[in-house]
């Protein structure tokens, strides 16, 4: 629909998800963004969701800047406050919360999401990067999701440039920029602030109804008539907090094998819906027909989710897996579950 990140890298390399369900941080042999969820174009073949990277590392020298090494092990040079930074990736939610000062990033990765309006005077870069555009930011950093070395190359003439794993969990995604950006403080309330936001959401949410164990299920079109099984990005991981809803035994093994995302055919639907199923509202015309057709199909009319009423729709441009995205979903899903 909330990781499906090198897919949503994908994505917008082929659409450029004509934009989860990613990225939205994400299989089958495909994957997205804690991802991020974009279904404009297509699905990128055979990736998983990395774990975090040991490699990171940041030394602080005496003259204000820090010897840095990302988990591709480019070692850097970098203020220990950047003040123009450059982001291209599914997650830049994640800098948003942390009020990062952020100059420019590829407007088609951020249409339609929860905080579009947040970005209004932030100068587009386009994706690939702009390289002029870039250079006429005078950016002092330029974080980017993508792992080809030779667009790295380029940018890191420009000013230091670092890869960042999109596909990280969140909250050590927010450890980390929180020490990049000299914001340790701020990333650390952040995070405490939105587990105790998750804790509560879900007690609630269990007094007013839900019954322990419940399943959950998320799904969503991809243009060639491609329906995809959520797991380990976006929506499904706020799902499957340890307070949250269950994912199914089918999705559980998705989860076991570190996969975002998996392609699955409609006759196998059942085996994958659970107790109540959520649907990721494609972008893509084909693949809202290919929604449209699902819920017209017997397949569909006779699992038990729909009987009982238990069908939820999110756009999928709003079910990304970055900070901000998070924040929306919490209020979302309190809202959605409560009907």
């Amino acid at each position: 629909m909330n990781g499906f990140r090198k897919m949503m890298t994908a994505l917008c390399i082929l659409a450029l998800l004509g934009a989860l369900l990613t990225a939205c941080g994400s299989n089958s042999g495909e994957s997205s963004s804690d991802g991020g969820s974009n279904n404009k174009g297509t699905a990128q073949g055979s990736t998983t969701v990395p774990p975090a990277q040991a490699s990171d590392e940041a030394e602080e020298t005496a003259d204000g800047t820090r010897s840095y090494t990302d988990y591709k092990g480019h070692v850097i040079e970098l203020s220990t406050a950047p003040q123009r930074i450059i982001y291209a990736g599914e997650t830049i939610g994640d800098l948003i919360v942390l009020d990062a000062p952020i100059i420019g990033t590829p407007h088609n990765w951020v249409q339609g999401s929860v905080y579009v309006d947040r970005l209004k005077d932030v100068a587009d870069v386009g994706f690939p990067i702009n390289l002029e555009k870039a250079l006429e930011l005078q950016p002092d950093l330029i974080i980017t999701g993508s792992t080809e070395e030779k667009d790295y190359e380029q940018l890191s003439k420009i000013a230091p440039t670092l890869m960042f794993d999109t596909f990280a969990p969140l909250e050590d995604r927010m450890t980390l920029l929180g020490d990049l950006l000299g914001k340790k403080e701020q990333a650390a309330e952040w995070i405490a602030k939105y587990n105790a936001s998750t804790g509560e959401m879900w007690k609630e949410l269990y007094e007013k109804g839900l019954t322990p164990g419940e399943t959950a299920s998320v799904f969503t079109y991809y243009p060639g008539d491609r329906l995809f099984v959520m797991a380990a990005t976006g929506l499904s991981q706020v799902l499957y907090h340890p307070d949250g809803l269950k994912p199914t035994p089918a999705i559980q093994k998705i989860l076991d094998d570190k996969k975002g995302f998996e392609q699955i055919s409609m006759e196998t639907l059942a085996e994958y819906a659970g107790d109540r199923i959520f649907i990721l509202k494609a972008v893509d015309k084909e693949a809202q027909q290919s929604t449209d057709a699902l819920f017209q199909s017997n397949i569909w009319k006779n699992l038990p989710a729909v009987k009982n009423n238990r069908v939820y729709t999110i756009d999928i441009l709003k079910s990304n897996s970055d900070a901000a995205t998070r924040e929306w979903l919490l209020q979302e899903l309190a809202r959605m579950l409560q009907q």
